[in-house]
């Protein structure tokens, strides 16, 4: 039985284990007060061409979701996000239990649009009952988003032109921003994800590291008191350490990237060998995510070889799935899985 069912199914790259054994017993201060943050934060600062960035290690994506848009919004405002957006539809009212509403507009592929923000924004702000709604206070996307679709850098670009015109903060979501980068398709860098938006995080937990997302704000220490905030949303590890390894590993010798691309590859192979193989792709594969719309038989053949995520039922009685590779696929595996199809 193969297992294609998300990203974070293996522990973490070698390397990382590696580093983690050499220090284990060194007797290092806590909560990210230590060398190998230290380290981490310069290699990322550096990688992102950020030098006076606030660059914090958190726990989870959720953890880091929830904080960051709790940290940012005032008591009366809202977080806009696609319809189809990951704190929309994934994780279990998080967001909305911090007290703020998740305002969605429908999603384009996937992805909010700069042009249906714009709209959202302008009849928001010239409801001449906006004082008895929930303010637009910034905006979220996924890189990739929750459909595997990426952000062109014009995309990109639209959308914090947006976002600075009506002074809201853009928040990006890089749970798997490694796999996005790692794109083929992709015509933007680390670098322009920074200048374009105001804070965003780079994916540890489904990127190669055994947990961990590394929090981003180019522009420096924007939030205050931010790590007493990150601590009241339990997300921030007593043994910071074992975080800033992780990313100082990363970091290192363009691994994160590396590791990126081989899933982002083995994506590609296997949505082909589907598609060979008289099955439909729901959307193209573009990063490590392969989504695919199957009849009842095409279903019941494949998950007698492999696991996945169901992703949707639809009115015709065809089903959406995902499978997802990750940094450790190898193409052994992938070889096999075509022969058993």
């Amino acid at each position: 039985m193969f297992h294609f069912d998300s990203d974070y199914m293996e522990g973490a790259h070698p390397r990382i284990l590696e580093r983690l054994t050499e220090i284990n017993f060194e007797k290092i201060c806590g909560y990210g007060c230590d060398e190998y943050c230290a380290s981490a934060v310069r290699r990322i600062r550096e990688a992102c061409g950020a030098p006076e960035a606030d660059v914090r290690f958190l726990v989870g994506g959720t953890q880091t979701n929830a904080t960051i848009i709790r940290s940012v919004l005032r008591p009366y405002e809202g977080v806009v996000a696609a319809d189809t957006g990951h704190i929309a539809v994934h994780e279990s009212g998080a967001i909305e239990a911090t007290g703020h509403k998740v305002l969605t507009i429908e999603n384009v592929d996937g992805k909010l649009t700069a042009e249906r923000l714009e709209t959202h924004l302008a009849r928001e702000r010239g409801d001449a009952n906006r004082d008895h709604a929930v303010w637009s206070g910034m905006v979220y996307i996924s890189q990739p988003t929750e459909l595997g679709t990426i952000y062109s850098l014009a995309e990109l670009e639209a959308l914090s032109a947006v976002c600075h015109r009506w002074q809201l903060p853009l928040f990006i979501d890089g749970a798997r921003l490694g796999y996005a980068l790692a794109a083929p398709s992709a015509d933007f860098t680390l670098g322009d994800v920074a200048r374009l938006c105001d804070i965003f995080y780079i994916g540890g937990t489904k990127v190669g590291a055994l947990m961990g997302e590394a929090v981003v704000i180019p522009q420096g220490e924007r939030i205050a008191h931010f790590t007493t905030l990150i601590k009241q949303q339990g997300a921030l590890l007593a043994k910071g350490w074992l975080l800033g390894v992780q990313f100082d590993t990363l970091f290192t010798d363009n691994l994160y990237l590396d590791i990126a691309r081989n899933a982002v590859r083995q994506a590609e192979r296997l949505s082909q060998a589907l598609i060979e193989r008289g099955y439909t792709l729901t959307t193209p594969t573009l990063s490590n995510q392969v989504f695919v719309t199957l009849d009842k038989e095409q279903l019941a053949r494949l998950s007698e070889i492999t696991t996945f995520s169901t992703w949707e039922q639809l009115a015709n009685g065809l089903t959406v799935i995902r499978l997802a590779t990750s940094w450790a696929t190898t193409d052994e595996q992938i070889d096999e899985f075509i022969k058993a199809l």
